[in-house]
């Protein structure tokens, strides 16, 4: 498995495998996948990373700055999403591993998980990150309101001074 920067070609991919997530009901609020424009404009410092293997893309990782505000700088938010019959095999934790170095090298941290998502809540926590709460009835999914778990991971690298 090669993991490396996203690319534009890619697009079609990523978006397959972010509807995949999509129709779980257990990955996002969203409920239809972004044009590419948008998407593409919600990335962090280049940080969008591909798993790709023989088969195509099997899974996406990216950090999407929280706010604009210069008190948030350093706080991101990050989505992993991977492929139907790639989840389990360990793509998931290899994309959070590479990007959480390079997020700290470019100053970044945290993450939000509807809780009924366990396999991504295990995944998450497996390379650092935490719980630090739970927002309760944060939004709606489909007319229901949904609680998120917070996450993050304090940076051993940023944020220590």
């Amino acid at each position: 498995m090669n993991i490396r920067r996203f690319r534009e070609e890619d697009w079609l991919q990523v978006k397959e495998i972010y509807e995949q997530g999509i129709a779980t009901g257990q990955a996002t609020f969203e409920t239809a996948a972004p044009s590419f424009e948008k998407w593409v404009s919600t990335i962090a410092a280049n940080l969008c990373f591909v798993a790709e293997d023989e088969e195509g893309i099997q899974g996406w990782c990216k950090i999407s700055k929280v706010s604009d505000r210069c008190v948030y700088q350093g706080v991101g938010e990050v989505s992993v999403y991977v492929r139907e019959g790639s989840r389990g095999k360990g793509v998931g934790k290899r994309l959070l591993e590479v990007i959480i170095k390079e997020s700290e090298e470019k100053g970044f941290w945290t993450a939000g998980i509807f809780p009924e998502n366990i396999p991504s809540l295990r995944l998450h926590q497996s390379v650092g990150f935490r719980v630090v709460g739970i927002r309760q009835r944060i939004g709606k999914l489909h007319g229901v309101w949904r609680d998120v778990v917070m996450l993050e991971r304090r940076s051993q690298i940023v944020g220590i001074d």
